[in-house]
């Protein structure tokens, strides 16, 4: 049944595809509008996309309700392109997606079955490789692996990857073999640095990368969350030194920003 709500949404979508569409028009459209593609809003999207995430760390509903819209625009922008190329339009989006979550929550919309969460990534997993057939290949895991990391950044990526090769049995035997090989890892990259061979190095700190990855894995840390929370008290403690010198901060001494660094550490307290 549908109820009050409902129509209601479906009136305020059916209004948001109209002024994208007006956007979009060719004689009295907006020239920015007109001028992007797929291609173009690229940048948009992914800007979109991690608002959001500083939204929800920032536990700020009204600034998450906000940002959800300038993503939810990009969504439909790229459905009006689209649109206007024959290629599909908003309603395929809906319909794909749509059939895609009951097709992959058979517990839920045809067996009505209790699974554990286990159970439902183990079927997710399946479903998607049965969606996906790698014909004859001999080499599944990489082959599919490759495709997933393909639109992640490296970090993502590598998370990704260990993930997966550790369900399948190739994993460090005790945490220890992961200090031991980050710890080695550091000394390559220093030895690379030193010789000042920027390939190998990049190589080096890659590896360095990958390790600390994998430590945060084995120990259940988000790197992502992690790092957000340092970026976040980095500009807090800078923020706090800008706010108590005289001057500019390139002008200052290097003793006088480490004082007032470890006084933003102590009345900042953390």
């Amino acid at each position: 049944m549908t109820n009050t709500n409902q129509i209601n949404s479906e009136g305020k979508i059916n209004k948001l595809l109209e002024v994208v569409s007006d956007l979009r028009d060719p004689i009295n459209g907006c020239p920015w509008d007109l001028q992007q593609t797929h291609l173009s809003l690229i940048p948009y999207v992914l800007e979109e996309a991690y608002e959001v995430a500083h939204a929800i760390r920032e536990e700020n509903p009204n600034a998450l309700k906000e940002e959800l819209g300038d993503l939810l625009l990009q969504i439909i922008l790229h459905a009006q392109i689209a649109q206007e190329k024959n290629l599909f339009d908003m309603t395929d989006i809906i319909d794909i997606i749509t059939e895609k979550i009951i097709r992959r929550h058979p517990h839920v919309f045809h067996n009505k079955a209790k699974v554990s969460i286990k159970e439902v990534e183990d079927s997710w997993e399946e479903i998607k490789n049965n969606e996906r057939p790698l014909n004859d290949s001999k080499t599944p895991i990489s082959d599919r692996l490759k495709l997933k990391i393909r639109p992640q950044p490296a970090t993502k990526a590598a998370l990704i990857i260990s993930n997966k090769a550790s369900k399948n049995g190739f994993e460090w035997g005790n945490f220890d073999q992961i200090w031991d090989k980050l710890y080695e890892e550091l000394e390559e990259l220093k030895d690379a640095i030193k010789k000042e061979k920027t390939s190998e190095a990049e190589a080096e700190i890659g590896d360095v990368l990958f390790t600390l990855i994998n430590i945060a894995r084995w120990n259940k840390i988000s790197i992502e969350e992690g790092l957000a929370k340092t970026n976040q008290r980095f500009l807090e403690r800078l923020a706090y030194i800008e706010a108590n010198i005289e001057g500019e901060l390139h002008s200052q001494s290097k003793k006088k920003l480490e004082k007032y660094w470890e006084l933003a550490k102590i009345n900042l307290k953390h």
